[in-house]
């Protein structure tokens, strides 16, 4: 089989391959790719000599303005127009037990090809004159493809072993290409799982990440469960798979309800943090989880435990925490506030605060609890999602006459310290918390004037006197 590739710079590696008398293919994903029908600007470049020398002749013939040179890896990047080029020169790899980190010695163009993990990544187009364009697989990708196959170049065992990262791969693939992984192959990985320990926790939430934004993450996370990865990985969520009967009453398996609610986020949004929330957001029912004769299963506070629970997630894991992580936990402890207020008839006070502690995050938050809408009562999602649109409509009315969100006090903490002649002390917080209250539940419209008004009387009532000289009404 041969493959056009008409870019440009393509054309310029095999016209310097030719003049430099080196072999160079295209490697890798952008092969796969290709043949899927798929756009890649990632182009890996596989050269039989010295990779970095070869990257710098074609950066300069490209007059690229970006080239990067990694020594560490013996790799050497250039970014061109919309294209990351990677180059690097083919290479054998051994292992030692303790480490994914390979001793690597220059090797042949099938030395580098056997050392890759699937077939349906190791597959090569030449960029040599005698036979440019033709696609190489020595391990049966293109079938594999076809078939929709994840399968290992080889010895699964030994390749799991060798790299344990490349089990998380796996299922990557699988969960991004919608494929099926091979029996054997997927032996390996729960032959292996155990060695997921030596990863760092950056390397698997990378591939974490790529699974929550394939477009059914589901798939990827059953398989996780599947092979053993997920107890050793996130044994949290593991924990949440099961159902329990007591007194002829059971509870929905919150393992599965997790995954649905991901699944419906995903086909609303591709942003990252709202679709860890999604998966993270009944996190705390494994430790909550209690049965009340004559009630049944109940769950209660486990918003509160699965903020807490976010919060030791992040730091185990080693993901982004000074923006992320206050962000997700707020989710997971605010996302059971909408449904309550769709259960019943919502009261404007009860609205204001839903929009005054959600604040820029409102409309992640709804859109977080209409996807933990799984009931199998069609009639009763009907009506839940009936209500959210009222919800809705009664937050954009509030929103435009109250003024609530990212809402700051009218009147300071500095302003009543220094109208009442006070000390930073708790009667300040007060009374600030008083008037923030006055305001969400609608006692007092959210302005300043009215605000100040209140104060002097609630004041009054704590024989707090203010100088009235001080008070300036208008701000």
């Amino acid at each position: 089989m041969y493959l056009p590739l008409n870019d440009r710079i393509f054309k310029v590696i095999a016209e310097l391959a030719k003049i430099h008398n080196i072999e160079v293919y295209v490697v890798g994903g952008y092969v796969r790719d290709l043949l899927l029908e798929k756009k890649s600007k990632d182009i890996d470049i596989l050269v039989v000599g010295d990779g970095i020398y070869f990257a710098e002749q074609v950066a300069r013939v490209l007059d690229a303005k970006h080239f990067t040179i990694f020594k560490t890896y013996g790799t050497a990047q250039i970014k061109y127009r919309n294209y990351e080029i990677e180059f690097v020169g083919a290479r054998k790899e051994s292992y030692r037990f303790e480490s994914r980190n390979p001793s690597i010695e220059q090797g042949t163009f099938e030395d580098d090809i056997n050392r890759r993990d699937f077939t349906i990544n190791a597959m090569a187009i030449s960029l040599n004159s005698d036979n440019l364009g033709e696609v190489i697989d020595i391990h049966g990708g293109i079938n594999d493809l076809k078939k929709k196959i994840i399968r290992t170049t080889g010895n699964s065992d030994i390749i799991f072993s060798d790299d344990p990262l490349r089990m998380l791969r796996a299922i990557r693939f699988a969960s991004q290409l919608n494929f099926t992984i091979d029996e054997q192959t997927f032996e390996g990985i729960k032959k292996n799982a155990y060695r997921i320990e030596i990863i760092t926790k950056e390397r698997i939430v990378d591939e974490l990440n790529k699974i929550l934004l394939s477009t059914l993450p589901s798939y990827g996370f059953i398989l996780l469960d599947e092979s053993g990865l997920l107890s050793l990985i996130l044994p949290e969520i593991s924990k949440l798979k099961g159902v329990e009967k007591n007194e002829g009453k059971t509870h929905k398996d919150n393992f599965y309800h997790t995954l649905q609610v991901v699944d419906q986020l995903r086909s609303r949004t591709d942003k990252l943090w709202l679709l860890w929330a999604g998966l993270l957001h009944d996190v705390g029912k494994f430790q909550t989880k209690k049965f009340q004769p004559g009630v049944g299963w109940t769950f209660h506070g486990h918003e509160v435990v699965g903020a807490h629970l976010v919060e030791r997630i992040f730091k185990r894991m080693k993901m982004p925490t000074q923006e992320t992580m206050p962000y997700v936990k707020k989710l997971v402890m605010l996302h059971l506030r909408p449904i309550s207020l769709v259960k019943e008839e919502v009261t404007d006070s009860a609205v204001r605060r839903l929009i005054f502690e959600a604040g820029d995050d409102l409309d992640d938050l709804l859109m977080l609890a209409e996807a933990d809408i799984t009931s199998k009562n069609e009639q009763k999602v009907r009506l839940y999602l009936k209500n959210f649109k009222l919800l809705r409509e009664k937050i954009i009315d509030i929103e435009e006459k109250d003024k609530i969100r990212n809402f700051q006090p009218p009147v300071s903490g500095e302003e009543i310290m220094q109208w009442f002649n006070l000390s930073p002390c708790k009667t300040v917080g007060d009374l600030k918390n008083k008037i923030k209250d006055a305001i969400l539940d609608g006692i007092i419209p959210n302005e300043r004037k009215a605000a100040i008004e209140y104060l002097l009387k609630i004041a009054e009532e704590l024989n707090l006197v203010a100088d009235e000289n001080k008070i300036n009404w208008e701000k």
